[in-house]
C-alpha cells in the first residue's frame, strides 16, 4: 500500500492532505522520516508517527472508552458534550460509530468501530450479546424484585416481556445506594431504568462494566480510550 493511501485510510485527511504531510517530513516509520507519499509500505502491524504522535494501523477501527457522565452518544448533541469530542481527529474523520448508546448520565464501557457488519453483529437482538450493568438503586432489592427481573417484566408502552439474564444484589454501596449487578442480552431504550421501575424501584446511578467477553479495564480513566485487537476481545474465539 502506498504511504499516502495508508494515511488516508486511517483518517489523517483528504488524499492531498496526506500527501502533503508526508512530503513535508511529518511522517516517520521506525523513527525515520519518510517523505515519499508513494512509497510502498506493509500495513499489517505497522506503527507510524504523524507529527510525533504514534499511530498503529488498523484496517477496521475498534476501541473501548470509559464513558464519563455528562456526555451524549450523538454526533449532534443537544444538551451535553458529545462522546466523539473525546476522540482524536483521525478517528472522527474515519467516522467511527458507537456500538449502541449510553444515556448522558450513564458511565462505563462504550465501544466504537467503523465496521458496520460488526455493529450489527454486536447489537442484533438475535445475537444475544450480554451487557453487564452496575446499578445503584434508590431502594433495597428483595427476593421478589430479583425474581421478577429474572422471570420477566412488562415495560410501560411496550407489550413485550423482557427479562434479565442475571440479577445479583451487591449490597449497600459507598454512595448509600443499593447495588445490583444486572446482565441483559437485549437492548431496549432506557431498558435498565424501565425494568427497575417495573419492580417498584428506581435507578439513581448506572455504569456498564461488561460487553460480551470484554470487561472495562480497571486502569482506563473516565474519558479515556484504547484500541482493541479485534472482535474476539468482545465475542471470544470464533
Amino acid at each position: 500500500m502506498k504511504l499516502a493511501q495508508l494515511l488516508f485510510s486511517q483518517g489523517f485527511g483528504a488524499r492531498r492532505e496526506c500527501e502533503g504531510l508526508i512530503a513535508c517530513g511529518h511522517v516517520t516509520i521506525g523513527g525515520k522520516v519518510v517523505d515519499d507519499p508513494f512509497e510502498d509500505v506493509q500495513p499489517e502491524g505497522l506503527i507510524f508517527s504523524v507529527r510525533g504522535q504514534a499511530w498503529p494501523y488498523h484496517e477496521k477501527a475498534l476501541l473501548v472508552m470509559n464513558k464519563p457522565a455528562g456526555h451524549e452518544c450523538s454526533q449532534k448533541p443537544k444538551h451535553h458534550p458529545s462522546v466523539y469530542s473525546l476522540l482524536p481527529p483521525p478517528l472522527r474523520i474515519r467516522e467511527v460509530q458507537t456500538v449502541g448508546r449510553l444515556d448522558e448520565d450513564t458511565t462505563g464501557l462504550l465501544l466504537f468501530t467503523d465496521d458496520g457488519a460488526l455493529i450489527h453483529r454486536l447489537t442484533s437482538p438475535k445475537r444475544h450479546v450480554r451487557k453487564v450493568y452496575e446499578v445503584g438503586c434508590k431502594h433495597p432489592l428483595d427476593e421478589e424484585q430479583v425474581r421478577r427481573l429474572l422471570e420477566g417484566v412488562k415495560l410501560v408502552d411496550d407489550p413485550a416481556t423482557v427479562k434479565a439474564a442475571a440479577a445479583e444484589p451487591t449490597g449497600e454501596r459507598p454512595d448509600g445506594l443499593h447495588g445490583l449487578r444486572l446482565t441483559l442480552t437485549d437492548g431496549k431504550y432506557h431498558q435498565v431504568k424501565r425494568m427497575l421501575a417495573a419492580v417498584s424501584n428506581r435507578v439513581e446511578r448506572l455504569h456498564r462494566s461488561g460487553f460480551g467477553e470484554l470487561t472495562l479495564p480497571a486502569d482506563l480513566a473516565p474519558g479515556g480510550w484504547r484500541w482493541l485487537d479485534g472482535p474476539e476481545a468482545i465475542l471470544g474465539p470464533a
